[in-house]
């Protein structure tokens, strides 16, 4: 993946994005001091949205985690139960504890289960075709890591997030976890289905996978009854040459972060959810799960960052509207209705009618929990 910091805020802002979290499994890892603020000095004048970054959690029992997830233009700390893009793994249930025990701020995790990914492999290496991502990487995978994870949580006190949760089950187990757990879903889940894989290939592979109907209806009572907390992008903008590779060699992820705004507009317009409801998922949401500071709603003493959308605005998404480097979208060829007109981030206006229209001004986000520490 060729990615950077540049292009991939140019998309978030071209997308009605207002500010981002980065994950940590880039080359090299974001795990120390030393790398987070490599990453904030690579932001300077090139960053056109506000932003932060996760710090990478690790097995090393060496690693003083609260202090890592407290510095400056951190907004906590980002496990990988399963293997995904990068290296980044942390597995074990005792590592797991460990780190949650050691932080103090809500811990965001993604939920496949490693040991079940290695013993179903061989799924993936006879199938040799995409269809079978759901197949190797199953619901059971999902759902026994974030079985897992919120017994943890529980026993030990914590807070955690659930990154991209996309099963019925998974759905029904953190309803009974809402003391400790918070959960984000993603558009990708909530748009594309299993059929993609036959048109789309490599392209619609992901972790977790795209998966059935009746996995995406789940998703969809769950924002609607409240259940789901954050809407994300995973934004994993990987290359042709990437996803060209023969699977399972070809990487998982793909773009999601100048898409959001319009396919969930989209979705409203087709009474999936009510605008409300997307803004709470968006602005609201994020805000209160991470504590972030001055964001999260338009008041007296908050960043005036905000959206202009036209919501009868009609348009056909396509790869040439992309700003990612490798400048494609699954979403390419799709007609949707409500278009982000305007991105507004601290009263300056950022993007007008799908130009850019001032220099980058993004900033490190803030966060109300760690303020007295900086």
């Amino acid at each position: 993946m060729n990615e950077d910091l540049e292009h991939g805020t140019r998309g978030a802002v071209l997308g009605g994005v207002t500010s981002v979290f980065e994950m940590p499994n880039t080359a090299p890892p974001t795990t120390s001091k030393e790398a987070l603020n490599d990453k904030i000095n690579r932001m300077k004048d090139r960053a056109w949205c506000d932003f932060a970054f996760y710090v990478g959690g690790t097995p090393e029992d060496n690693v003083n985690w609260h202090e890592l997830e407290s510095l400056p233009g951190c907004c906590g700390i980002k496990i990988f139960m399963g293997s995904s893009t990068g290296n980044l793994l942390v597995s074990q249930d005792h590592a797991i504890e460990a780190i949650l025990r050691q932080s103090k701020r809500r811990i965001a995790v993604h939920c496949e289960d490693e040991e079940m990914l290695k013993a179903r492999k061989h799924i993936a290496d006879q199938g040799a075709h995409p269809r079978f991502h759901p197949q190797w990487r199953n619901e059971d995978t999902a759902l026994n890591a974030t079985r897992r994870l919120l017994n943890i949580a529980r026993k030990v006190g914590k807070n955690v997030h659930t990154l991209h949760i996309t099963t019925r089950q998974e759905v029904e187990l953190i309803a009974n976890y809402k003391d400790v757990a918070t959960m984000e879903v993603l558009p990708q889940h909530l748009t594309l289905d299993d059929s993609a894989y036959e048109s789309q290939g490599s392209y619609v592979q992901m972790n977790p996978p795209i998966r059935s109907i009746e996995h995406q209806n789940a998703l969809w009572i769950a924002v609607n009854n409240g259940l789901v907390d954050v809407l994300g992008s995973d934004h994993a903008p990987h290359t042709h040459e990437e996803k060209a590779q023969t699977y399972p060699k070809s990487p998982s992820g793909m773009p999601g972060v100048q898409t959001l705004v319009p396919i969930m507009l989209d979705h409203v317009n087709n009474n999936k959810l009510t605008l409300e409801r997307f803004v709470d998922l968006v602005c609201h949401g994020p805000q209160r799960v991470f504590n972030i500071a001055r964001k999260g709603r338009l008041a007296v003493g908050y960043d005036a960052d905000f959206t202009i959308v036209d919501m009868n605005k009609e348009k056909t998404i396509s790869n040439e509207q992309m700003a990612n480097v490798s400048g494609w979208t699954p979403f390419h060829g799709k007609k949707v209705k409500g278009w982000p007109t305007y991105t507004i981030i601290r009263g300056k206006t950022v993007m007008e009618n799908d130009k850019l229209v001032s220099n980058p001004i993004g900033q490190t986000i803030k966060f109300q929990d760690t303020l007295n520490t900086r």
